[in-house]
């Protein structure tokens, strides 16, 4: 769940990241291998293309905010987080735990709906991280930059909303889309480099 302090985050991000590591610098993959926010880009790295960083601006997140706050006091998305879903949980996992939705402003049924859609930029569904709603459907996993650029859908992130002030930290929570830009110019490396 995006940057919320809960005890389970830090282990969590860190098996994503060697799930994904393992997935890196594979030869022609179109695969991204890591996504990342800074509070003012988005960056993703694609599997083929080596450790090069493809960035655009972030975008500011929606959803619910603490008392006393709004989304005045949003920062630009932010933290390293969405490393899982480019390992295929998080927002991508949102049908198996249609409670967390409303903490990010939305219903159960936006639940399914995300996850059903991230299906259409993945390579594959994971074999162990199985959906108990959707018939123990494993979850999208694999964000391929082709699919993105083709359907025009960029992934779907839980986040927690940092205040744009530092040291306030937490104002909220909710979602938010990767910028399309940084799919395309990957795209584009992508050809140059392998041809189509």
């Amino acid at each position: 769940m995006g940057e919320s302090a809960t005890p389970l985050r830090g282990p969590v991000m860190a098996a994503c990241k060697a799930m994904v590591d393992a997935a890196h610098n594979v030869e022609g993959s179109t695969i991204v291998s890591v996504m990342a926010r800074n509070g003012t880009d988005f960056g993703i790295r694609v599997s083929g293309l080596g450790d090069r960083w493809f960035t655009a601006p972030v975008a500011i997140p929606q959803g619910l905010y603490f008392p006393g706050f709004t989304a005045e006091d949003a920062s630009g998305d932010i933290g390293d987080s969405t490393i899982t879903e480019t390992a295929g949980i998080g927002g991508f996992a949102m049908a198996s735990a249609p409670a967390i939705v409303t903490f990010v402003s939305g219903t159960p049924k936006d639940a399914l709906n995300t996850t059903l859609e991230m299906y259409e930029i993945t390579y594959t569904e994971h074999k162990y991280f199985t959906i108990p709603p959707l018939d123990f459907r494993g979850t999208p996993t694999g964000i391929d930059i082709r699919k993105v650029v083709e359907t025009g859908i960029t992934p779907r992130v839980n986040t927690g909303i940092a205040h744009k002030e530092a040291g306030i930290g937490q104002v909220g929570a909710g979602l938010v889309r990767p910028p399309l830009a940084m799919f395309e110019q990957a795209l584009v490396a992508y050809a140059e480099k392998y041809g189509f």
